[in-house]
């Protein structure tokens, strides 16, 4: 496709350079044109010069540029294919902690809960296993 497109160029260059270029005078006012002068005008016809000889150590940079090009192109995708993998990774590590922390949340809630319909004897025991879980759940989910 890049082939095709720098042959275009130079073919679309080859052309610009083979054309004629007119140069009209109309109440003191130049213009340059690639048609003919409108009648009543001061004509003159300027030769394009010819396309400069093809440079041979040129083709052979703009090979090395191309090919250096798709090194870095291949290399570009790699890496984002390869950071996309890392933030899905990302993503599902934090999804998995989220619903720890969720699950460590309702296990507090329903320790301070069973504190609090303690009574008698159970009364401490429910509340250390509520000071517990509050402690496990500040330990994996810090915010």
């Amino acid at each position: 496709m890049k082939l095709l497109i720098v042959v275009v160029m130079w073919a679309v260059t080859l052309a610009a350079y083979a054309q004629t270029v007119y140069k009209c005078t109309v109440d003191g006012k130049v213009s340059y044109s690639d048609t003919p002068c409108p009648a009543g005008a001061n004509a003159a016809m300027l030769e394009a010069p010819s396309a400069p000889p093809r440079d041979p150590a040129a083709a052979g940079a703009l090979r090395r540029q191309q090919k250096q090009a798709d090194t870095l192109e291949k290399a570009r995708l790699k890496r984002e294919e390869r950071e996309e993998r890392d933030a899905a990774r990302a993503s599902q590590a934090a999804a998995v902690q989220r619903k720890k922390c969720d699950k460590l949340k309702l296990n507090k809630r329903w320790a301070d809960e069973d504190a609090r319909r303690a009574t008698g004897q159970a009364t401490e025991a429910a509340r250390l296993r509520a000071r517990r879980a509050g402690e496990t759940m500040a330990l994996e989910c810090p915010h």
